[in-house]
C-alpha cells in the first residue's frame, strides 16, 4: 500500500512539473497527434462500477482529465456541469477522468455538484490522455469526439466557453 501511496504521489508530482497546470494558451504546443478516433477505455467510478466508453456511443463525447489540486481543473468545472446539461438532450455527455485521489474527487464532486461521469484514473489514464493527444502530460487536458468517435478537438490547459460552445455547436 505504501508502494501505490508513493507511486502515486511520484506520478502527481510529475504531472504538475511537467505540466505547470497550463492555464494559458501560450506558444507552446502541449497538444497535438494521438490517435484519430476515441480508443475503447474503462475505469471506475466514485461508487465502484466500472464504467466503459461503449456506454456513450452515438453521443458527443467530451473526455477530461482533470485534477482537484489543479487551479484550472477547478476553474472549469462549472462551465462543464452548464454545459452538460444545456446539451445533455442534444446527445452531448461530458466524462471526467480524475487523475487523484477518490475521497479528494468525491469531496470536490458533491461541492460542484457534477452532473456527469467522473471516473478514477491512474497511469492507464496517463496513457489514455497521451494516444489523445496530451503529448505532456498537462492538466487539464480535454477532448472532444463526434458521434462517430472521430476526435475533434483536444487542447491541454483551460478551454474557455467560447471555445467549448465553437467547437460543440458544430457537432450537433
Amino acid at each position: 500500500m505504501r508502494y501505490y501511496r508513493y507511486l502515486l504521489t511520484l506520478l502527481l508530482s510529475s504531472l504538475l512539473i511537467l505540466s505547470g497546470c497550463d492555464s494559458s494558451s501560450g506558444k507552446v504546443q502541449l497538444a497535438g497527434g494521438g490517435d484519430e478516433t476515441l480508443s475503447e477505455f474503462s475505469f471506475t467510478d466514485l461508487e465502484g462500477k466500472v464504467r466503459n466508453s461503449k456506454e456513450w456511443a452515438d453521443k458527443v463525447l467530451v473526455v477530461n482529465f482533470w485534477a482537484t489540486w489543479c487551479p484550472p481543473c477547478r476553474k472549469e468545472m462549472p462551465l462543464f456541469v452548464d454545459t452538460q446539461k444545456k446539451y445533455a438532450v442534444k446527445g452531448v455527455q461530458f466524462v471526467g477522468i480524475a487523475i487523484d485521489n477518490p475521497h479528494m474527487v468525491q469531496d470536490f464532486y458533491d461541492v460542484y455538484g457534477i452532473n456527469f461521469p467522473v471516473l478514477i484514473g491512474d497511469a492507464e489514464a496517463i496513457k489514455l490522455s497521451n494516444s489523445m493527444g496530451n503529448r505532456f502530460d498537462s492538466l487539464p487536458f480535454t477532448a472532444i469526439y463526434d458521434r462517430d468517435g472521430n476526435k475533434q478537438y483536444i487542447q491541454a490547459g483551460e478551454i474557455t466557453a467560447e471555445t467549448l460552445e465553437k467547437q460543440l455547436k458544430t457537432l450537433l
